[in-house]
């Protein structure tokens, strides 16, 4: 007792007092005391097992604190605003983890449709979003901008326009990856001009949707980077929505913090090089 109290700098008399109430909590005595000899019991070897295997978690815990203190390690949560955005993050992401190997980067596909949510509900560290929000819980940082462009068949008479105008999409079959309501071009475009395409189509496949372009079925409306393949070959044709066009503004939302991890602006400078979404020739659909 005299060496254990020395330890954990208490007297011999304070320890023999929380013992005893350990005991009597418990309802059993831990130790036998035989002369100047204390012996444990059953229940104290038993107590004495788990208290090691705790005392060895909390001595894990504290050295992936350290490093995670030190921003050798960690968790990075991420979602963009759109599924197909996705396509963007395997070249980044391989370079990432080449200077951050011990950092793991957790991609959140369920807070997808509602990633600043998930952000303000401490479920991600990082999303990536073309409309930012007024909340003042968050920063944003810049990423890039790309142009949303109408696509149609090559022999489709839009293709005689320089660009579109609400109006032309009165007659047109629209295809669309997300709900109407929940379409940039809807509250850009055709809601302020009351315009109401003659039949809308949601596919949630943006190859599904190509494809149909491709037929002669319909229009959409994309990223031009996405479906820059198709534009070169000649198998679509785009033109600018509206005579000034219609582009967005692609950021990097976070929660306002003093303590930003630095593999967050590490990644963050990865998404924002000037060829970012350009460096992927996969198809994405414009929400």
């Amino acid at each position: 007792m005299t060496r254990a109290g020395a330890r954990l700098h208490l007297t011999q008399s304070a320890l023999s007092h929380q013992l005893r109430d350990i005991e009597e909590r418990l309802g059993t005595p831990l130790f036998l005391r035989l002369n100047k000899r204390m012996l444990p019991t059953q229940a104290g070897e038993r107590l004495l097992v788990t208290a090691r295997q705790v005392l060895d978690d909390l001595a894990s815990v504290e050295a992936e604190v350290a490093q995670m203190a030190s921003h050798n390690q960690g968790t990075l949560r991420l979602s963009t605003e759109c599924y197909t955005c996705y396509h963007w993050l395997p070249e980044p992401l391989k370079e990432f983890n080449r200077k951050f190997p011990k950092v793991e980067v957790q991609i959140a596909l369920e807070a997808t449709r509602e990633p600043i949510k998930a952000l303000l509900d401490g479920k991600l560290d990082l999303a990536i979003v073309s409309n930012r929000t007024s909340d003042k819980e968050l920063r944003y940082k810049p990423l890039f901008k790309d142009e949303v462009v109408a696509i149609m068949k090559p022999d489709h008479p839009l293709t005689a326009r320089p660009y579109l105008r609400a109006r032309d999409f009165v007659d047109q079959h629209l295809f669309l990856y997300v709900d109407p309501k929940q379409s940039t071009l809807f509250h850009v475009l055709l809601n302020p001009a009351g315009v109401r395409p003659g039949k809308v189509s949601q596919v949630q496949l943006t190859e599904a949707i190509v494809e149909m372009v491709k037929a002669g079925l319909g229009i959409s409306v994309m990223a031009r980077w996405a479906v820059k393949e198709q534009l070169d070959s000649g198998r679509l044709v785009a033109r600018p929505l509206g005579r000034k066009g219609l582009h967005r503004q692609w950021s990097a939302a976070l929660l306002k913090s003093d303590h930003t991890p630095p593999y967050i602006d590490e990644f963050i400078g990865l998404l924002s090089r000037p060829t970012m979404p350009m460096a992927t020739r996969n198809i994405s659909s414009f929400s």
